[in-house]
């Protein structure tokens, strides 16, 4: 069904501002343990949105609105921080060693820019290594290890690179702004995981502001879920949610050298729908979404001619995992956001997804109005 020019329009409008809400978010520092800014912003963006607020130990924001039934719950969860590095070592030369934090591919670390946050202010390193000209053929073969990558800050001595301020303990970020590539249908940005799923869950807090619903929505955003999860459980745990959708980026295929058995979920033809996901070199992680939850968002989607896919992800998780574990058991969803070159600096996502991810959870939130 075509729609109207005047929906056209109103679409339009709607994928414009989310994508300007996703370059604020992106923008921002947010490595897992150190994702105060992000909060701050976010706070900032929900002002008027909540009926009440509550920050945990961990660094959870809890943002309530509350319903006309006190005693049902649901909670929606897009987590803060993003994947980077920690300085662990300077030489004496003056050069820096890091840590990742979070799951990185060695292949992406060659000729970057990163940003180390000190307490100075964010300082800029070059991921040096080898030239080329004296690579073994060996060497030529394979990505060199992060352990043998270092940063150079155009300084001497260790001391001439303590006086920037860098420290053992820093966070580092990759070093690029998020934009429209070539002002098209792409958003690509560094932290799009999971900054895609944060700006999705402001703008159905703000759908829902003036709004009347049965449910107590408690918007949560969470830390810590790209070093084991360790944030959403624990927030489930305060919230004792009756049911839980965690919104998140997703593996994307439909790019050269991917089968589409491999990862069937496109991007740019809306939000998926997760039935299944299982990480066993994460630690045999993952959640088996309840029938009864992934009917209901398949026939809302439907109702309501929302484009939508079905997703079954291999290798991978989200804050679903430790939100179905939380207390006596959550019956827990994820409304996944298709993306390609995850957890690189180069991370993209189609804002006409994030609109349609808006429009499926404003409208489940709407018509819950008993436990599942």
């Amino acid at each position: 069904m075509e729609k109207s020019a005047g929906e056209a329009v109103t679409v339009a409008v709607r994928t414009e501002a989310l994508t300007q809400l996703l370059a604020e978010l992106d923008v921002i520092p947010g490595v897992s343990g150190a994702e105060e800014e992000v909060a701050e912003f976010v706070t900032g963006e929900l002002e008027g949105c909540f009926d009440a607020f509550h920050r945990d130990a961990l660094g959870n924001r809890f943002f309530t609105k509350q319903g006309t039934n006190s005693q049902l719950n649901l909670m929606l969860s897009a987590h803060m921080d993003e994947v980077g590095f920690v300085i662990h070592h300077v030489d004496e030369k003056g050069f820096g060693y890091f840590t990742p934090v979070g799951l990185h591919d060695d292949r992406t670390l060659a000729n970057q820019v990163l940003t180390v946050h000190t307490e100075k202010g964010p300082i800029q390193g070059l991921t040096g290594g080898k030239p080329a000209h004296i690579v073994s053929k060996e060497e030529t073969q394979k990505a060199p290890p992060i352990s043998e990558i270092y940063l150079d800050f155009g300084t001497t001595s260790r001391e001439e690179t303590e006086e920037l301020g860098v420290r053992v303990g820093d966070y580092v970020t990759f070093e690029r702004p998020g934009q429209l590539l070539n002002g098209g249908r792409l958003f690509t940005g560094k932290a799009v995981d999971d900054r895609a799923g944060l700006a999705v869950l402001i703008e159905v807090m703000r759908r829902l502001r003036d709004k009347s619903v049965e449910a107590n929505v408690h918007a949560v955003a969470s830390v810590q879920e790209e070093v084991g999860i360790r944030g959403a459980g624990p927030a489930a745990f305060r919230v004792k949610p009756d049911v839980a959708l965690a919104i998140d980026v997703t593996l994307a295929g439909g790019t050269p050298g991917i089968e589409d058995r491999q990862l069937p979920v496109k991007i740019g033809e809306g939000p998926a729908i997760k039935f299944f996901d299982w990480a066993p070199g994460l630690g045999m992680i993952g959640n088996n979404v309840p029938k009864r939850l992934t009917s209901r968002l398949v026939a809302i989607a439907e109702e309501h001619a929302i484009p939508y896919q079905r997703e079954v992800l291999f290798n991978g998780a989200t804050d679903t995992w430790s939100i179905s574990l939380s207390g006596e058991g959550v019956a827990t969803g994820t409304i996944s956001l298709p993306s390609r070159y995850i957890h690189s600096a180069i991370g993209c996502v189609c804002p006409k997804d994030l609109a349609g991810a808006v429009d499926l959870i404003s409208v489940f939130a709407e018509q819950f109005k008993e436990p599942l």
